[in-house]
């Protein structure tokens, strides 16, 4: 395990050098889902505001996930960074900062594009 993430509710998120995203119940520890999409490990997770999740890799890209008829979905990817996201955080307005080995940090509006 890389890194790990707790949501609003308790749910507990994992990213490892496997590539998806282990989503577990924070009250039993038991396996709920799991999450494909990455193709490189992932390094970074936030859980966001209104049960969403984004998860960084090393295939440079930040994906979004949300929950729908109580399962976690891809949403949204964001792209822009040429190396590893390392490091995600969500402030409490909602905006998303990734860090990467490019040696940028960016901030993503709603609509995933870069403010800077």
């Amino acid at each position: 395990v890389y890194t790990l993430a707790v949501g609003n509710d308790g749910t507990v998120f994992t990213g490892s050098s496997d590539h998806p995203i282990r989503v577990w119940s924070g009250d039993d520890g038991a396996l709920l889902q799991t999450l494909e999409g990455h193709t490189m490990s992932v390094h970074s997770l936030a859980a966001g505001l209104d049960n969403t999740l984004f998860s960084g890799s090393n295939d440079a890209t930040i994906r979004m996930w949300t929950i729908l008829d109580g399962q976690y979905v891809h949403l949204r990817t964001f792209s822009g960074h040429t190396g590893a996201v390392m490091a995600l955080a969500v402030s409490a307005d909602g905006k998303l900062y990734s860090g990467s080995h490019d040696r940028t940090i960016r901030v993503w509006s709603d609509g995933g594009t870069t403010i800077f």
